[in-house]
């Protein structure tokens, strides 16, 4: 269990590639369940353990996910992110640099649940949701782009389907058009970082997850380090 940040009212950590937050068909145990266990073993807790998902990741995206230790913690985090107030930037690696270097995504996302997957539309069309992203390309290898994303907007799988639908499909992503996976099943996309005022402290949480240890993201992430102004 890598954690990131933890009170009494916040559990943060960098969720591994492969993991699932919340359970599903599979299953499988969600992070949320192991982190129960572990709090209630490493607290010594006589009772259940609280602990409420507040956001999600897709199973083969790692990076930092939070969690809420308390219900009143978990309802202000459930309105700081419907209201937009929790700022969220993820890096990909695409196979093609995205033209231009960097800009918005404004699409209109569509989910067929029987199949897990989205379709993202140029305009609005029934049962679709508007889905919008900034992005900005960090650095640029012999075959891969570092692209740093921020998200307007909350939709299913919908990183992957933007950028997929302009020709930057992410590395590993089957799913929505790369033409091969990565040896351990993951997507080449991270949540990196995140911000937020604290629903109970006010304190500012401004928290950063390390790239994967792989030298085609730390190249990058050196390159990008190399190139601030980009």
């Amino acid at each position: 269990m890598d954690i990131i940040y933890e009170d009494n009212h916040l559990l943060i950590v960098n969720k591994a590639p492969g993991e699932i937050v919340q359970g599903d068909k599979t299953g499988d145990e969600p992070l949320a369940e192991s982190l129960k266990r572990l709090i209630k073993e490493r607290d010594a807790k006589p009772g259940n353990v609280f602990l409420g998902v507040v956001h999600r990741l897709d199973r083969p995206v790692g990076g930092l996910v939070v969690f809420a230790k308390t219900s009143k913690a978990l309802s202000r985090m459930n309105e700081m992110f419907r209201k937009g107030e929790v700022h969220k930037t993820y890096w990909a690696l695409t196979r093609k640099a995205p033209q231009p270097q960097q800009g918005e995504l404004h699409h209109w996302i569509t989910t067929v649940e029987k199949t897990n997957k989205s379709t993202a539309h140029n305009h609005q069309v029934p049962d679709s949701k508007e889905a919008r992203l900034r992005y900005r390309t960090l650095a640029t290898g012999e075959r891969f782009t570092l692209v740093e994303v921020q998200l307007l907007t909350g939709r299913k799988h919908q990183i992957r389907v933007q950028l997929s639908a302009i020709g930057s499909t992410i590395r590993g992503d089957l799913k929505y058009g790369d033409k091969r996976s990565n040896p351990d099943g993951s997507i080449s996309l991270l949540a990196r970082r995140i911000s937020f005022v604290h629903p109970v402290s006010k304190q500012l949480i401004e928290l950063e997850a390390p790239v994967p240890a792989e030298r085609l993201w730390t190249e990058l992430e050196a390159a990008a380090l190399n190139n601030p102004t980009k």
